[in-house]
Parts: C-alpha cells; structure tokens; sequence
C-alpha cells in the first residue's frame, strides 16, 4: 500500500501506520505467532534521525494496531536483503513445528518526513509500545572502510559508482556508451512502474533521458544522475504472511492463494576493499544459483524475475554473473525498480515478493525469482516462487558462504609506490575525484585527486584502467 502527499485521501501516516495497514491486509484473520519488522531507515544506523519522532518498538507497535500478541516480536538487522532474508527464515521455523504463523512488514513514511519536518503543525510518529523484541541491531560491520570513509565515500551513491566504474572498466567501454548502457537497462523499468498503482513515479523515460544531466536530473555521484539512483523519498508500505499448510485449511484461507517458497539463499560478500574484483558480485550469483538448486529449477523455467536494483551495477552485476542479457525478454523487475516504484529503505524487497505473489497467482505453475541486495553489494538473498505444492526444503548457504571466504583477499597499502593502474573512481560534483588502484605487486590503495584536470579527464574518456 502507499499514500501520496497529492493524493485527496492523504493523512499523514507513519510508517507503523503504513505497515500496519498493509499487514491486516494480509492477515486473514488469522493468529500471529511471530511479528517480524524490516528496519526502518531512520533506526538503520546510530546516527540515524527521525525528525517526527519514531516508535521504540516497531514489530509490537504494529501488532497493537492490529489487535495481536505475538509471541515474538523481531526487528530486522539493516539492509535491503532482510524481507528476503526473513521469509527464509520463518518459513524455516513454520516447517520445523516451532510456529504456526509469521506476518513480516515493513514501511517508510520518508516522503511525509521530509514534507513535514519543519512545519509547525508537523505530525508527533513517537510512540512506545510494551513487550519483549529481538533487536538484531544494524549490521554495518565492513560497511564503512576507513580508507573510504576518509574521502567521504560512506554514501550509497558514492560507493556504487565505484563498482560501476570498475565495469566499465572491465568491459572496456567509454563512458559515453557505458552511460547509454545504463539508461536502456533502466528504460524498460520505468514502463512497468508506469503501470504499477503503488510507483512513485509513473513516468515513461526513454534511455536518453535516463542518462542526460539536467537541472532536474542532477549528476550525483559520477557516472549516476538522479534518475538512475533509488528513490527514498516514498510513502509506501508491504506486508507478507507465512503459515503451514494445516493453518492454511483450518482457516479456510482460499487454495488459490497459496504461494509456496520452493529454493531460497542468503550468502554475504567480503568487504569492499577486500573483493578481488570489484565489478562482480560473486555472492549475488552463488545465492541465486543455490536458491535454483535447491527448487530444483534452472534460469530459464523462470517466468519472473525482480533484481533488487538501487543502481544499474546492482542489476548489472547479477545478470553477467549469471549470463543473464539485460534485456531478457521477461522483464528484470516486477515494480518497475528502487529509481521508479520507489525504495522503501530497507523493505523494497518485501514489495517485489508481493508483486511476484501476485503474478504468480495469475499464473499457476510458474515461477518467480526475488533477489534482495544488502549493504554495498554485500548481502543477497535470493527467494524462488510458486503455486505449485512444495515440501520445505533446507538451503546449504553455509558450505557456499565457506567458499566464497575461501577465496584469498586483496592487501591493501596507504602508501603506494612505483607505477600504478587504476581500478576505478568516481567523483560527486564540486568534490574531488576517489581513486582506487592497484601496484605493480597486485596491493590495492585509495586516493584522491583535484575534481577537475587532464587526469580525470583521462578517467572518463579511456576506455581501459589506465596507468599512472
């Protein structure tokens, strides 16, 4: 569900609102054993700010809308991969007999937030809510290199474009037409959020308009203008409820609306600076794979497919992983995308489950993959969907996880010497340019140089890692 501050019905909401209002969509009727909340941006970091207050208990404040005592009450850990994530998990816990039920929610009300903040009649969203939670706090560990962080990279946009450049690289493309890449991976994107009730913008763009920098299309961190970067500021809500088959007849809950999680996996990447490539995903393309494995389904049995896509590297990535062409003829999202349908923070995955549901429900017997990116690149759940009957089967994310931390990690020197290449940069504008790069002897570094001049003009007109 969403609301717009154009829209005649707006009331202001909050995202316990939202979330709410979502969740007794889902419910049925039916008992909930366990309450599970995505985190919301604004309780996402320690530094995190809430200009119109917030709920010190977000799972129980929402249970209290909806007349429910749960015996568990869990928030999420941070980032884009926990719906996902979550529904592993308790699907888990439903198969192994210690539930019966599971609602996830979540919601951001970060449109109204930033409306309202300095407003005098500005709504009050602080609230306590009684009872025990499971608080798996932030999870932002290997998020913020120090070497990063010193050049003010702690940002997403930032960080991401770091990856899209060392592509860009990798494939040896100018920038022009690394850009023009981007925008018609994108374009198809904004037609179905064109056609989703809930998009924030439902705008048809053609791949030019994606990618030309305009006043309204900000360059915000080269290669990426404002149209290519996920949209936070949305009021949008989603919810999803888990139960066992048994649950599902004693409650009458109509056989067509069973969906039935078939393969699910959720691996984590090494941190940034470690990665030995880093214009590839590697745990992205092992989760999806293992989450096929294990519904017993190859990549082209999929019917649908949502690639969680705050920029074009997070969709990029994934597809030459997996050999996946960018423009699959069935679509690489249900929602239309993070830029588009909007990113509800942490809980866009929870919106693209629902859509694949959906979908899956007007289509019998078809299957539809969900994969949920987390953190920079670094977490990815990947879930697979179906009407057709399935028994619970256990992923073995543990023994993939193994052996991606196997893999040897890149050293890093603050004191490079002797001739260089260049992996990758990026610049925000009136900033300086972060270089990341590489010695003669394989060790990384990290540093700046001046915004403007003939070596960064090098960057963005050389089609290959340049030396230095």
């Amino acid at each position: 569900m969403s609301e717009r501050l154009t829209d005649p019905d707006y009331r202001r909401r909050s995202a316990v609102d939202l979330a709410a209002e979502a969740a007794a969509q889902a419910l049925h009727g039916v008992p909930v054993d366990i309450i599970a909340a995505v985190r919301q941006f604004e309780i996402s970091t320690p530094w995190s700010h809430a200009p119109l207050g917030r709920a010190d208990n977000v799972p129980r404040a929402i249970a209290a809308r909806l007349g429910r005592t749960p015996k568990r009450a869990i928030l999420e850990v941070t980032g884009g991969q926990a719906p996902q994530r979550l529904v592993t998990e308790l699907a888990g816990e439903i198969a192994a007999g210690r539930a019966d039920t599971a609602l996830i929610c979540g919601a951001e009300a970060m449109s109204t937030v930033a409306h309202w903040a300095g407003a005098d009649d500005r709504p009050d969203f602080t609230e306590h809510a009684e009872g025990r939670i499971e608080d798996r706090g932030y999870g932002l560990d290997g998020l913020a290199p120090p070497r990063l962080a010193a050049h003010g990279l702690l940002d997403p946009p930032g960080q991401y474009a770091l990856f899209e450049h060392a592509r860009r690289a990798r494939l040896g493309l100018s920038h022009a037409d690394y850009t023009a890449a981007m925008g018609a991976l994108f374009a198809p994107f904004t037609r179905v959020a064109a056609a989703h009730p809930h998009a924030a913008v439902r705008t048809v763009r053609t791949a030019a308009e994606l990618v030309t920098v305009t006043p309204s299309n900000r360059l915000v961190a080269d290669p990426y203008p404002r149209y290519l970067v996920s949209r936070d500021k949305v009021n949008q809500g989603a919810a999803v409820l888990l139960t066992s088959v048994d649950v599902a007849r004693r409650r009458r809950i109509p056989r067509d609306r069973w969906v039935f999680l078939h393969g699910h996996a959720d691996l984590r990447e090494r941190d940034v600076l470690d990665r030995p490539d880093l214009s590839a995903y590697p745990a992205a393309t092992a989760a999806v794979r293992h989450a096929l494995d294990v519904a017993g389904i190859g990549l082209d049995d999929l019917t649908t497919i949502d690639l969680y896509s705050c920029f074009p590297i997070a969709v990029f990535a994934v597809c030459d992983g997996l050999g996946l062409p960018a423009d699959d003829p069935r679509g690489l999202t249900v929602t239309g995308g993070l830029p588009f349908f909007g990113g509800p923070g942490n809980n866009y995955a929870l919106h693209a489950i629902v859509e694949t549901v959906r979908r899956a429900r007007r289509a019998p017997g078809t299957f539809g993959l969900v994969g949920a990116n987390g953190g920079f690149l670094s977490k990815y759940s990947a879930g697979i969907y179906s009407t057709a009957p399935a028994r619970w089967r256990a992923n073995d994310s543990a023994t993939i996880q193994a052996g991606l931390d196997a893999v040897p990690a890149v050293d890093v020197t603050d004191d490079p010497a002797g001739p260089v290449t260049v992996e990758t940069y990026t610049r925000k504008p009136g900033q300086h340019a972060v270089v990341i790069g590489r010695t003669a002897d394989g060790r990384r570094f990290v540093t700046a140089t001046p915004e403007e001049g003939d070596l960064l003009a090098h960057f963005r007109d050389s089609p290959r890692p340049p030396a230095a």
